[in-house]
């Protein structure tokens, strides 16, 4: 049986940019262990299965080359630009089925695809001795530990000094893995406010090796997490709440740009949204 997986890049600002991810619309019937192995083929960090459901508009599962994963930003993303541009839906709003819940999507006319993602969990606060078993010579920002936050997936959220530290992180992966075993985590977000764009809130760097990603150029479930994080810790005041931007990929050469959107009530977190756009650059037919 051959499998059609569409190739799409999300969250681009160049041709370069972007973080790949492979899209199967029609996935019925096929097994976790072939979905696995399709994402092993296509070898992006992950790849998304469509299917039919009876709780949403869809059901969207997504696949490393190793392991189911609960969420991921960029190949949602991906999956409903995919299916706008197909014609299969128009700009509104949509339910969609995942392992982390029932969420909300929306498409607008442009073809900004939004997602909504879960209320933020602030866990455990992560012991400097660890990061620096992980980060040799690690320069964190005064006043913010690294602390474990989701909005789908635990992620650990690793504040850096500048962008200068943030760059010449050398991450130790068996240790990131180690870690993440042990707190049950995805992953660590490095992050500075030190940006690029003097209008953006972080410049951001992704290493997720438990999962097969040793870094990613553009995580939109983990900048979602890092904007509730950022609000809990009163560095957003002052700022426009409404499509913030998150630089990411830049360390690899793949400038990527990731929207997100709180919305506060109360001086708390009602609604958490994550938005961008995504192209379409080919397509793979697998047999399995």
């Amino acid at each position: 049986m051959n499998i059609d997986v569409q190739l799409l890049k999300s969250f681009g600002v160049t041709n370069e940019g972007g973080n790949p991810a492979g899209a199967v619309l029609n996935a019925a019937g096929l097994t976790d262990e072939q979905k696995k192995a399709i994402s092993k083929e296509v070898g992006y960090s992950e790849t998304a299965f469509v299917e039919k459901s009876d709780k949403a508009d869809f059901k969207v599962t997504f696949f490393t080359p190793t392991d189911e994963v609960d969420l991921c930003g960029h190949a949602t993303i991906a999956t409903y630009a995919l299916l706008f541009q197909k014609g299969l839906v128009k700009s509104g709003r949509y339910t969609q089925e995942l392992k982390a819940g029932v969420l909300g999507i929306e498409i607008n006319n442009t073809g900004l695809v939004v997602m909504d993602q879960s209320l933020p969990i602030f866990s455990d606060v992560i012991n400097d001795n660890d990061i620096r078993d992980i980060f040799k010579n690690y320069e964190g920002i005064n006043n913010l530990d690294a602390e474990i936050v989701s909005t789908g997936l635990r992620d650990i959220m690793l504040p850096v000094k500048n962008r200068k530290e943030l760059f010449a992180l050398s991450p130790d992966f068996n240790s990131i893995s180690a870690l993440n075993r042990r707190t049950n985590s995805i992953g660590v977000h490095a992050f500075t406010l030190d940006t690029i764009d003097p209008d953006a809130i972080a410049h951001c760097r992704n290493f997720a090796p438990l999962y097969g990603i040793p870094e990613e150029s553009a995580t939109g479930s983990s900048n979602g997490a890092l904007a509730c994080y950022l609000f809990k810790h009163g560095k957003l005041e002052g700022k426009s709440l409404t499509n913030m931007k998150f630089e990411q990929g830049y360390s690899m050469n793949k400038p990527s740009e990731i929207f997100v959107t709180l919305q506060i009530n109360n001086n708390q977190i009602r609604k958490v949204q994550v938005g961008g756009r995504a192209i379409q650059f080919g397509e793979r037919k697998i047999e399995i």
